[in-house]
């Protein structure tokens, strides 16, 4: 079953393919900036409609994503590779922003918090709490 993320004006929806297996609320500043909680997916399994600006962080030198986000309303909807990320690792994912979905679309999926504000960009995150099960309120 697809799971539709609108913005808050409607003009953008990322259309997922599939139930995600988890979720990321990460810690880091452009994620808590974005208030986003992330589902990965490769651009395969997803679709994006409506006109999206975008954004590359420019306070690091190997910025990894490229935000995505409504010109009306200003929603940050998705993240996808940058050209220097998709150059080293190919177009192989992309991110979600599950918080624009309705909750029942996701209760029962595993929300994980990632240390992402101390992340060096190799290997794997660590996490700074357990992660939970979303309920259909949250």
């Amino acid at each position: 079953m697809p799971i539709e993320a609108k913005c808050l004006c409607g003009s953008v929806t990322v259309t997922l393919n599939r139930r995600p297996e988890y979720l990321h609320e990460c810690n880091c500043r452009l994620c808590r900036s974005t208030g986003a909680r992330w589902a990965y997916a490769a651009p395969a399994d997803a679709a994006v409609r409506g006109e999206t600006h975008s954004f590359v962080r420019s306070d690091k030198a190997d910025a990894g994503a490229q935000l995505h986000f409504c010109p009306r309303c200003g929603t940050t909807t998705h993240f996808r590779l940058t050209e220097a990320m998709v150059a080293m690792h190919g177009d192989t994912i992309m991110g979600i922003n599950m918080r624009l979905v309705n909750p029942e679309d996701v209760a029962g999926v595993e929300l994980r918090f990632p240390n992402g504000r101390d992340w060096d960009g190799k290997g794997p995150f660590d996490y700074v709490r357990d992660s939970v099960v979303l309920g259909a309120l949250d």
